[in-house]
């Protein structure tokens, strides 16, 4: 059973070509594009952007869980939308009625907010 665990990173507010010349450091780093000029670098331990106007400041506030495919298949069951399945997409929306990301790769990355944690975990039976 998938656990969801505390995530730290950094989010960085930043225009689009900053975002996209980003360097990230860290093990594991999972980035979520959440917007054009907004993203969530999981698992940073620091983050360069050259974008003078650039807001960066540490994330604490999120929790996730490593799905593999078979787990990751499963969550159809609790969207209303087509969970992606190219390596490298990012589906968000509600699962199981709480607003989630879910980051494909192997294995899968399923992010919520950690106030949701509790209502996910048990909204998914875990």
């Amino acid at each position: 059973m998938p656990a969801l665990e505390p995530i730290t990173g950094f989010r960085v507010v930043a225009s689009p070509e900053g975002l996209d010349g980003a360097r990230w450091t860290g093990e594991a780093v999972s980035i979520i594009r959440i917007a054009p000029d907004e993203a969530l670098g999981l698992g940073a331990s620091a983050v360069a952007v050259d974008d003078p106007d650039a807001i960066i400041e540490a994330e604490t506030g999120f929790v996730g869980a490593s799905l593999d495919g078979n787990q990751r298949r499963a969550l159809a069951a609790h969207v209303d939308w087509k969970l992606p399945m190219e390596p490298g997409a990012l589906g968000q929306g509600k699962i199981a009625g709480v607003p989630a990301r879910l980051l494909v790769g192997t294995p899968s990355l399923l992010v919520t907010q950690a106030a949701y944690a509790d209502e996910l975990r048990s909204r998914l039976g875990w």
